[in-house]
């Protein structure tokens, strides 16, 4: 009997290591919510709902992840289990989504819970942007301290950034040692990644808890180094806190085929999860373009 009940502990004492280290390598499943929002933009630019769907396919596909679960939503969700779940929230739209849609202050006040708890907010290129109609004249905007910054549309009273395509703009790491840098390197793309984008009102200045993450030198006809990705830890005493990812492309539906774009946009997507980004960075392969049914894959030439 006294046998039988060391075999027992012994069994139970493997198992419970076994569990253990399998909990460590395998974390619980990871959810992340992609609002994609109105959009008017012609076909092969943009490209919202298919940039949606195509994120999610990298993620829950992605050879180094594991347990992540990606939902693609057209406008606010009503189903608020997908919000309070949310390990971070994905906009794609022309503007800051939220702005867009209908009940917009019951919307953003619901964002407000979900960063309050913790929850990351990524943007892609124009879903990063606000309007003059959206903003205190002073600039304030609930987005600015979500995301560390965002791209002032010309119709903003207090700064004026600048969207214009650029045959060729390359594009740099700006804080190599950042988990968001993993696996990615200089790249040059032919795109519209807005430049003189806002972050504040200290001379428009980063904050202390925002990095810059990518830069490039433009316009090419008075060149400056532009932050055209950044992103923000917002830690703070009362307990709130989170991370934020913005980045200003891609302007085309088939720059999504650039990997190191494509590596940066999803390392993002990640680091905002409060899950770990892979040294390596995320390692997606993907398929053809039209396989997430974009309205077109480039822009007409006509």
């Amino acid at each position: 009997m006294k046998r039988c009940l060391i075999l027992s502990f012994l069994v139970l004492a493997t198992a419970s290591t076994v569990t253990a280290q399998t909990s460590d390598l395998e974390p619980s499943l990871t959810q992340v919510l992609i609002i994609v929002g109105p959009s008017t933009h012609p076909p092969g630019s943009h490209e919202v709902a298919a940039g949606g769907r195509l994120m999610a396919h990298c993620l829950e596909r992605a050879d180094n992840l594991k347990s992540f679960k990606a939902t693609v939503v057209q406008g606010w969700p009503e189903d608020d289990a997908l919000l309070d779940s949310a390990a971070s929230i994905v906009f794609m739209g022309d503007t800051f989504p939220p702005q867009r849609l209908q009940n917009t202050d019951a919307i953003l006040a619901k964002l407000s819970q979900m960063m309050q708890r913790g929850c990351g907010i990524v943007c892609v290129h124009y879903a990063t942007g606000l309007l003059g109609q959206d903003v205190a004249a002073d600039g304030e905007h609930p987005l600015l301290h979500w995301l560390g910054g965002y791209f002032a549309n010309k119709t903003c009273p207090h700064h004026q950034g600048i969207a214009k395509i650029f045959p060729s703009a390359t594009i740099t790491p700006a804080a190599p040692l950042h988990p968001i840098s993993r696996g990615w390197s200089e790249f040059t793309i032919h795109d519209e990644p807005y430049i003189d984008n806002y972050f504040g009102k200290e001379n428009n200045q980063l904050a202390p808890n925002v990095t810059a993450l990518a830069t490039s030198m433009l316009p090419p006809e008075d060149p400056s180094q532009q932050v055209v990705a950044w992103c923000v830890q917002r830690d703070k005493p009362d307990g709130s806190g989170g991370r934020g990812f913005g980045i200003v492309m891609p302007h085309f539906f088939k720059n999504w085929n650039e990997e190191n774009l494509r590596r940066f946009i999803l390392n993002g997507i990640v680091w905002t999860s409060n899950r770990e980004v892979p040294q390596e960075g995320v390692q997606s392969d993907l398929p053809n373009l039209k396989k997430f049914a974009p309205a077109a894959v480039e822009v007409s030439q006509r």
